[in-house]
């Protein structure tokens, strides 16, 4: 297999970041130098309350990201645009809402004209590499969803080392798979864990990796193995957690969390000494210094506590993902507390890359939080959600307000409703474990009606029809 890449760079300062912001598309040699590599690790299903920096879960299950916390920011309020593999991942990608970027569920590709991040970095020099999960390649000409080998020209301007496929829980168990190469080639493993493989795979391209790149390292861990339906740890680790901790949201409800609580920790804690070895091999190569690297998830887990499934619902459980970055004008030992969401990453990378920021992308960059410059900052996240309901919603500091369509609509053909209704209202400082729903609460009449008047200014501005929410349709006292 070959591995096609471009160009040296090496990184100075984040003075010399916002020096490239400045001089706009005409950038000079000397500020093509200076721009950051990036490696960006997603972990599918990743719950933000697993990272022991957020100050929840006691086990010491994540070392290493505790680690990149201190040394790097933490945002503390990291949100995704919707509880879905495909279109969260997508909003991660393109900076825009499901609404605009059309990937609205899973089964359905991201569009081939799609403005990304990849391609955008690529135009400025940067080679764009993938290995791991992608999600985004939509239906085959039968009008199934592609698991495997992903075309060209759908990979979303990943066009250098490309090692993907598109379900890869479905092409895979934990040790034993196939991904696919840039030829559609199959690159079977056995006999080693999945994340280890990967891993394997990443360390191959980062020993003779040539800056500025951008490596996109998308994991199928801590999600569930599909085909049973299970949490699958490796095998060193499977039992060490046993009868540990549970987060509070979980305890007084029914679901899979007591069978599988365990098996998802073992995942969590492969997870971080992945991320730690990551990190080693970045230093072992003398990129440390000059890449940025950002954790995140696509959406949570809430183990069949709030519906059928693991997620596809409003809860914190579901949208609530970690977010850590780390490397040059990120190494600031900081915890960002203010809301942001997955439409912000790619403008931020764009930005802390010394390039501007296509007009394309409704999130914002997030770096002038790190200077504390939050005025003007919209201080709430808008998501969507699909599959398991059509709806929509907002957190805010204070509350989780969301609305869903009618019962009857076919989800899989409608992506929006003309009307919805108020069926969750969380108060998170009151009930941050979120048992009680105050939808219809007489008591909360004003706060929901403010709610529900933003929520619907926000459906029109993601990019979707304009629609109207109506009240709970049983108010109470």
């Amino acid at each position: 297999m070959s591995v096609k890449l471009s160009r040296r760079d090496l990184l100075g300062s984040a003075g010399a970041a916002s020096a490239a912001v400045s001089a706009g598309a005409g950038q000079t040699q000397s500020s093509q130098t200076q721009r950051p590599n990036i490696v960006l690790v997603i972990s599918d299903q990743f719950r933000w309350d697993c990272v022991g920096a957020a100050g929840v879960n006691p086990l010491n299950l994540t070392p290493n990201l505790d680690d990149m916390a201190r040394r790097g920011t933490m945002f503390s309020s990291a949100f995704c645009n919707q509880p879905v593999c495909a279109p969260a991942r997508a909003s991660m990608f393109t900076g825009q809402y499901p609404s605009k970027h059309g990937v609205w569920r899973n089964g359905i590709g991201l569009s081939e004209s799609a403005t990304t991040l990849a391609g955008t970095l690529r135009q400025a020099g940067y080679s764009a590499n993938y290995i791991g999960k992608w999600h985004l390649a939509g239906e085959d000409e039968n009008g199934k969803e592609i698991r495997g080998a992903v075309p060209a020209n759908r990979r979303g301007g990943f066009l250098n080392l490309w090692e993907g496929a598109n379900a890869l829980e479905w092409t895979s168990h934990p040790y034993e798979g196939d991904l696919f190469d840039s030829d559609n080639k199959p690159v079977h493993f056995k006999d080693i864990y999945r994340t280890d493989f990967m891993t394997d795979r990443a360390e191959r391209f980062l020993r003779s990796a040539k800056s500025p790149f951008f490596l996109t390292l998308s994991y199928l861990e801590v999600h569930h193995q599909n085909d049973i339906d299970s949490f699958v740890p490796p095998k060193e680790l499977a039992g060490r957690y046993k009868n540990a901790f549970i987060p509070e949201d979980l305890r007084p409800l029914p679901g899979s969390w007591p069978s599988q609580m365990s098996d998802y920790y073992g995942c969590v804690a492969k997870m971080d000494e992945t991320v730690g070895r990551l990190r080693r091999i970045l230093r072992e190569n003398n990129l440390a210094e000059n890449t940025i690297v950002v954790f995140l998830s696509d959406h949570a887990c809430h183990f069949k506590t709030r519906n059928a499934e693991y997620k596809r619902s409003p809860h914190e459980s579901s949208i609530h993902i970690p977010l850590i970055i780390e490397g040059p004008g990120f190494n600031r030992a900081l915890t960002v507390r203010e809301l942001v969401s997955q439409v912000d990453l790619a403008p931020t990378l764009l930005s802390a890359a010394g390039l501007p920021v296509p007009a394309s992308m409704q999130g914002h960059s997030i770096l002038p939080l790190l200077d504390r410059k939050i005025e003007g900052w919209r201080n709430e996240v808008y998501f969507e959600m699909s599959e398991f309901m059509t709806g929509r919603g907002l957190r805010t500091p204070q509350y989780t307000y969301a609305a869903a369509a009618p019962k009857g609509r076919n989800w899989k053909a409608v992506p929006s409703a003309p009307t919805y209704f108020e069926y969750i209202v969380y108060d998170n400082y009151a009930d941050p474990f979120q048992h009680t729903n105050l939808a219809g609460r007489v008591t909360h009449a004003k706060a929901r009606e403010e709610l529900r008047t933003r929520l619907e200014s926000r459906i029109a501005e993601a990019g979707g029809p304009e629609a109207k929410v109506d009240p709970a349709l049983y108010p109470y006292s």
